[in-house]
């Protein structure tokens, strides 16, 4: 009878601004232990294809809504409980691989590359022979620490992302695959892994794949993974609002043979510095008076505006109040017939407050935003009648709508993205919806008649030279335009070693 895998899970994923002066506790992970890991993932319950050719140990994962940088103490208690866990399973049924479920984009205080150092340590608890296979962001980063710690490691290939799920099966099954090889033809076979870093580093909103050229680069994947021996092609744009130098582009390609991942990446890091100055922004751009103008002058409803500077799904801190404090001035909107807009929104847990005592229907005074981040804009004081409360969110726990003249402001208890209809509110009649985003999540893409771009400031500006990266390295696509010589996009082959136990 063939040996049944034993395949741990453990991973820690926030994707987190180093610009934002916010900060990510502990408990903003949401963390899962034991049979709670196995329940967050479908593709591994009972009487699917995954459950039934391995045996699945949930150590702890934990995904935080992407904000400020980690509170150190607070990372090092979740890494200590992530070994203890991993001790514990690696005692009772010792493991054939794991399953490393992370965003790639992590920032903790006082430390660097943080997903290749908590990778070394559970290294140390599982020891050099377990293989690991790590699903990421394409918006995370792969140093080469990173790189060499895995054994394979794929990453999402649309954006906005509705392949997540597809792209963790794929990382467990490729894994359960290589074990099953290394079961057949004995211990010590890892595949190959070619790495090319590449000097691009740019936002989402200009990588999306909805558009070119990151579409058409994006689509070469399946051609490379259809080469003879290659196991997965990944290509990962970086993130652009923290500032390490593992901040950038990268392909990875992994297979058995040298010269077909060696070929592969080559293609893909080819087209991508080929196409780098290619890259715009998915929607018109403008300030945000400029889009304010353009929604109001357009005929198309609804228009959506995106308050980009602040967007809590890239990491801002979600409390600044330039953009609403801007949109409360224009006197289109001081009655309540003038054009109706929705904003989504601004955390106020003091006005919250008020407006649960007071209740639906009744006229208010309260202040919300700039708790967190006032760098832009100072907190903001509206007078409004109540028109929503909600409760028991996962983020926001608490929301209340708040209608000024013609606006709707969703205030929330803690801060929350907004991507999905709610709050007895119909996005789709309103004339103007403004969300704190960057591209529009699936939903939103749908309703939009039309759509800018508002390029406000906040901790994931989308004008990166504003926000004063000095550690990425350089030169660096936007940030630099002349290129003297053209950069080595030769890949360089990662091996795995047991000294990597050793290494920091």
């Amino acid at each position: 009878m063939p040996h049944r895998p034993v395949i741990a899970i453990a991973g820690l994923a926030c994707e987190t601004s180093s610009f934002s002066p916010a900060r990510t506790r502990g408990d903003a992970f949401h963390p899962r232990r034991g049979p709670e890991v196995i329940e967050k993932y479908a593709f591994l319950h009972h009487g699917t294809h995954l459950a039934g050719v391995a045996d699945w140990e949930g150590a702890l994962i934990g995904h935080a809504l992407p904000g400020g940088v980690v509170v150190r103490d607070d990372f090092e208690q979740l890494s200590r409980e992530i070994l203890e866990r991993l001790t514990e399973i690696v005692a009772s049924n010792p493991i054939d691989g794991l399953w490393y479920d992370i965003h790639g984009a992590m920032c903790v205080e006082g430390m660097e590359d943080v997903e290749a150092e908590l990778l070394r340590r559970i290294r140390t608890v599982i020891g050099p022979n377990v293989l690991v296979s790590a699903s990421m962001d394409l918006h995370g980063n792969v140093s080469r620490e990173l790189a060499h710690q895995t054994d394979l490691i794929t990453c999402y290939r649309m954006a906005p992302h509705e392949d997540a799920s597809e792209t963790k099966e794929r990382a467990c099954r490729n894994l359960v695959h290589v074990l099953s090889l290394r079961s057949e033809k004995g211990r010590g076979n890892r595949p190959l892994k070619a790495w090319v870093p590449l000097p691009i580093l740019l936002p989402g909103e200009q990588t999306s794949t909805r558009n070119e050229p990151a579409k058409s680069l994006y689509s070469l994947i399946p051609e490379i993974e259809a080469m003879d021996n290659v196991l997965d092609a990944a290509v990962w744009v970086g993130y652009a609002w923290a500032d390490e130098p593992r901040n950038h582009a990268v392909v990875m390609v992994t297979g058995w043979n040298e010269a077909s991942i060696v070929r592969g990446a080559k293609r893909l890091a080819s087209f991508f510095w080929r196409v780098h100055k290619d890259f715009h922004f998915v929607a018109p751009t403008g300030s945000f008076s400029d889009c304010i103008d353009s929604a109001l002058a357009s005929s198309k409803r609804p228009f959506f505006i995106s308050d980009s500077g602040d967007n809590p799904t890239a990491g801002g801190s979600g409390d600044v109040t330039f953009g609403l404090t801007q949109l409360l001035k224009r006197p289109e909107f001081w009655t309540d017939t003038g054009p109706s807009v929705i904003y989504a929104s601004i955390p106020g847990p003091q006005a919250i407050d008020v407006m649960i005592k007071a209740g639906v229907g009744t006229t208010v005074t309260v202040t919300a935003g700039a708790q967190v981040d006032d760098l832009h804009a100072g907190p903001i004081t509206m007078t409004g009648r109540v028109h929503a409360i909600r409760y028991g969110d996962r983020d926001a726990e608490v929301e209340a709508v708040l209608q000024v003249g013609s606006v709707f402001t969703i205030l929330t208890k803690l801060r929350k993205p907004y991507h999905h209809e709610s709050l007895n509110l119909c996005p789709r009649a309103a004339e103007i919806v403004i969300v704190k985003i960057g591209y529009l999540e699936p939903e939103l893409f749908d309703m939009a008649a039309d759509w800018m771009l508002s390029l406000t400031p906040g901790g994931v500006d989308q004008n990166l030279q504003r926000l004063g990266h000095h550690r990425i390295l350089r030169p660096m696509w936007p940030f630099d335009k002349t290129f003297h010589t053209i950069p080595n996009l030769n890949p360089e082959l990662i091996p795995f070693s047991n000294n990597d136990l050793n290494t920091r």
